[in-house]
């Protein structure tokens, strides 16, 4: 009996491993295609397009930089990611507090609106962004990109701030206002530190999210000077030819910020989400 029990738990760890191995190199060889190949010749890559390159082509990436003129877009998209996660950190924080700590009437109905707008596909809201960008006069500026990405991000950050405010007992809260503590007192110098892992766990989302969005930014902006990085990459297709190699190049650089970040913030993401889970 004892021998079965061991040979079942062998028999689940190899399985447990080879889901684990399957899913790494799922994930990991399509950015390990994209790297070698953007280190290639286009002649190379048409040939051979999973084959190494015979000698690396570091002048893809300099090409990728300056033709495509990538670093301004890198700085609008800079502009708009950051200033669009600030902003609707800020909002749902608010909005969070709000709907976790005071008791109204309707105060479910509006969270479940809230909750419903992360089940509103954005495709199918590029007619009315569009007519209201429009009417506000803002179309090919990097304000309407961040007024429409602080918008479209708020369901998310709200339900996993909120979550994290429910989180914490009513007791805190009236502690802090037995001892004199005044409204933005007990936001500002008890919530906000509280809850600063959901916080950052909302804003990394909002701001990859920001980062790597193409088809709102591709319908907002025409002029080059409003353009963010994800535009940059169409910049090596076009009716007759595309230049594969510079556009992969293109991306590499496209989503070294998001890699930074996430590495940067993993603790707190990962922490963030086991908690929501924990707690939901």
């Amino acid at each position: 009996m004892s021998g079965k029990k061991q040979f079942g738990s062998l028999g689940s760890r190899i399985l447990k491993w080879i889901l684990i191995i399957f899913f790494a190199v799922y994930t990991l060889f399509p950015l390990l295609w994209l790297f070698v190949t953007s280190l290639k010749t286009n002649k190379e890559y048409i040939a051979s397009p999973f084959s190494w390159p015979a000698i690396p082509q570091l002048i893809n990436y300099v090409h990728a930089w300056t033709q495509a003129n990538l670093g301004h877009m890198i700085i609008n998209s800079i502009i708009v990611a950051f200033s669009a996660t600030i902003l609707n950190v800020f909002i749902a924080t608010m909005a969070s507090y709000a709907l976790s700590r005071f008791r109204f009437r309707g105060r479910e109905i509006i969270y479940a609106l809230f909750a419903s707008g992360i089940m509103v596909p954005l495709n199918a809201m590029m007619v009315p962004y569009f007519m209201t960008f429009q009417k506000l006069h803002l179309l090919d500026s990097l304000l309407a990109l961040i007024i429409l990405y602080t918008a479209v991000n708020l369901p998310v950050s709200t339900v996993i701030i909120r979550g994290f405010m429910d989180s914490f007992p009513g007791e805190v809260e009236e502690a802090a206002y037995v001892d004199g503590c005044g409204f933005f007192g007990r936001f500002f110098k008890i919530f906000l530190p509280l809850i600063r892992t959901g916080i950052v766990t909302a804003a990394t989302f909002c701001f990859l999210t920001c980062w790597n969005e193409f088809v709102y930014a591709n319908l907002l902006t025409s002029s080059p000077e409003t353009k963010t990085i994800q535009i940059g990459i169409r910049y090596f297709t076009n009716q007759f030819s595309t230049d594969y190699v510079s556009m992969y190049a293109a991306i590499v650089i496209a989503m070294v910020p998001s890699i930074v970040i996430y590495m940067v913030f993993q603790e707190k993401i990962i922490a963030g989400l086991t908690a929501g889970a924990v707690k939901g």
